[in-house]
């Protein structure tokens, strides 16, 4: 088997492992996290309803500084913004979807950035 496509199976089997834990409800919804070598993006998604109600990313223009989005300061940025967002929107209570990626780094960046914005997981 090639190395590229055993990777890929071992993150979406990582991936689903995290996801069957976590279910979203319109009282505590998931947060869900995407990691690339330039961006860094989160859905807070009901899956009850299967609707997105936040968003907010490196892609943004007003998140985008002009630098790269793909280090823990803009991590940290996205994480205030959702959870800015978030509270606009009444939600207080998340649950936390890291995918397959390692708590660690960027996504440990982002975590406590939201912890710090009011949000709870």
């Amino acid at each position: 088997m090639d190395k590229n496509k055993k990777l890929q199976k071992k993150r979406l089997r990582r991936r689903q492992h995290v996801r069957n834990k976590l279910r979203g409800t319109s009282e505590q919804p998931r947060m869900c996290i995407n990691r690339t070598l330039k961006h860094f993006s989160c859905q807070v998604v009901d899956d009850l309803s299967g609707k997105t109600l936040v968003s907010a990313s490196t892609h943004d223009k007003a998140l985008s500084s002009g630098g790269t989005g793909g280090n823990c300061n803009a991590a940290e940025v996205v994480g205030k913004a959702i959870a800015e967002k978030a509270s606009a929107a009444g939600i207080k209570r998340v649950r936390l979807d890291r995918g397959h990626n390692k708590y660690h780094g960027r996504v440990k960046a982002f975590a406590e950035a939201a912890r710090e914005g009011g949000l709870e997981f």
